[in-house]
């Protein structure tokens, strides 16, 4: 059994998606991280930098061992089933280098484009600018690799697509005025990926099981909002 330490983010989404594809026996453990509970000395000795998702399996290769950062959790089950990813070569590469360009390129500007959006003080439209266009910018590396290959690591489904699949389903659902281009019908390379994603079995029970785990954003004060994103008193200061 996998405990999934999880809230309603993209990021849990990707370790869901890949326990449901991997066939392993899993269970929720939420997280309101709207109130701060990422913060509690439980999920901070799990993981040291205060985020989920997190994992921990209690039949790891040498006992229960927990694993945090979204990436690091895909390769780890990646190895431990030997499932969507190559064992080594040049296909292995491919795949290795389309998952960095999820956690280092479309995660952040996806991560800044909604904060600013959805959080920022009127006025900010510099800082939104700035995020709209890079996650654009992003999403067009995104659609040249996806016209010339039917998955971002290659010819075979892998954790690349897994760790992209959840960030642009949020947006598709968010955001169509903004990226239109991912819209299910658009005649573009990205919608026809995104379709082979939905059509597989196990992303569908991931969304599912996903959709399980409930929101409470409405439930933050102000001064919780200023402590998840290090504003006001809890601005981190040198």
């Amino acid at each position: 059994m996998i405990d999934l330490y999880a809230s309603t983010t993209p990021n849990v989404l990707k370790i869901t998606l890949m326990l449901e594809e991997c066939g392993l026996h899993y269970r929720f453990v939420p997280v309101n991280v709207w109130q701060g509970e990422q913060f509690e000395p439980e999920l901070v000795a799990l993981n040291p930098n205060s985020k989920v998702p997190v994992i921990v399996d209690h039949d790891g290769p040498d006992g229960t061992v927990s694993v945090f950062e979204s990436a690091a959790i895909l390769l780890y089950l990646a190895e431990k089933t030997r499932l969507l990813l190559p064992v080594s070569g040049s296909a292995r590469i491919e795949v290795l280098q389309w998952l960095a360009f999820q956690t280092a390129n479309l995660g952040p500007a996806n991560g800044q484009f909604n904060h600013f959006m959805l959080f920022a003080p009127e006025g900010e439209n510099y800082s939104r600018s700035r995020y709209t266009t890079e996650l654009r910018r992003v999403y067009g590396v995104m659609e040249v690799r996806l016209a010339q290959s039917p998955y971002l690591g290659g010819k075979d489904f892998s954790v690349a697509d897994v760790a992209t699949f959840p960030w642009v389903w949020s947006n598709a659902g968010r955001w169509a005025d903004e990226f239109p281009f991912l819209a299910p019908d658009a005649a573009a390379g990205i919608s026809a990926w995104y379709q082979r994603c939905m059509d597989r079995p196990a992303v569908r029970r991931g969304l599912v099981s996903h959709a399980t785990l409930k929101s409470m954003v409405s439930t933050a004060s102000p001064d919780q909002l200023d402590r998840i994103f290090g504003r006001g008193r809890y601005a981190y200061k040198t």
